[in-house]
């Protein structure tokens, strides 16, 4: 009877848990800084509610081994708030079903050359066990020893990240000529075209669901005015 007793306790305070699975879920998988010492980078973290409910999660904690030249910095919008001095204030609410594409991460990349991570995590502020994390890395190298690759005539374009990539594939990016056409292609390993997509100077990220490609290996081309630029390749994993 004892023993039936706590198996039945431990049940009821299972099921929370399980109900509460899958309540909110980190579409950008795997966020990576790289970049020049002394320069900032902006990334998008894109969230989605697959619940019924509104949503409303504060800012836990930041964790991870960030050095003391280096600073994050949460963006909602056009607020920004640095996690280590405003905890209180950074909060999230998320409609039913709404995927969230306001929120960003900044990072300065500091003084000195280093690489790490860190991770920000978050709790509904009505069910605490109800949370989720964003996990970031960071690379910062030095620009005298290296080549910006990416850094075009008319355009400067991250490489594709994370790669590989399981749910979302994303891009950074800043036009330098606005009168540009720019857009991505996505071709499978033997040339089969799969997606194509626009740029525009009205943001700087493009977020690409790669949750219903198959696995295996994919090319991303850069068009300027409809001009070949550069081919690269794209890693999907299950």
């Amino acid at each position: 009877m004892k023993r039936l007793l706590i198996f039945f306790t431990w049940l009821w305070l299972l099921i929370p848990v399980v109900g509460e699975a899958q309540q909110i879920r980190v579409l950008s998988d795997g966020l990576e800084f790289r970049g020049d010492l002394g320069s900032k980078q902006r990334k998008t973290v894109i969230l989605q509610n697959e619940t019924d409910k509104v949503k409303t999660y504060l800012l836990k904690s930041l964790r991870g081994n960030i050095g003391s030249s280096q600073r994050v910095r949460i963006c909602i919008g056009d607020e920004c708030y640095d996690p280590k001095k405003d905890l209180a204030k950074i909060k999230l609410t998320l409609e039913p079903g709404e995927l969230l594409t306001d929120l960003y991460l900044e990072f300065d990349m500091g003084i000195a050359e280093t690489r790490g991570s860190f991770d920000l995590s978050f709790v509904n502020e009505s069910n605490l066990r109800d949370q989720f994390l964003v996990e970031a890395r960071y690379e910062v190298e030095d620009s005298a020893v290296k080549v910006d690759e990416f850094d075009y005539e008319d355009i400067v374009l991250s490489d594709v990240y994370p790669n590989p990539s399981v749910r979302t594939a994303q891009f950074d990016y800043n036009f330098k000529n606005q009168s540009v056409k720019a857009r991505i292609a996505i071709n499978s390993f033997i040339g089969n075209p799969i997606a194509d997509y626009e740029l525009t100077p009205e943001r700087n990220t493009l977020a690409i669901d790669v949750s219903d490609f198959n696995p295996g290996i994919y090319f991303y081309t850069l068009f300027l005015d409809n001009k070949n630029i550069v081919t690269k390749k794209l890693v999907v994993k299950k």
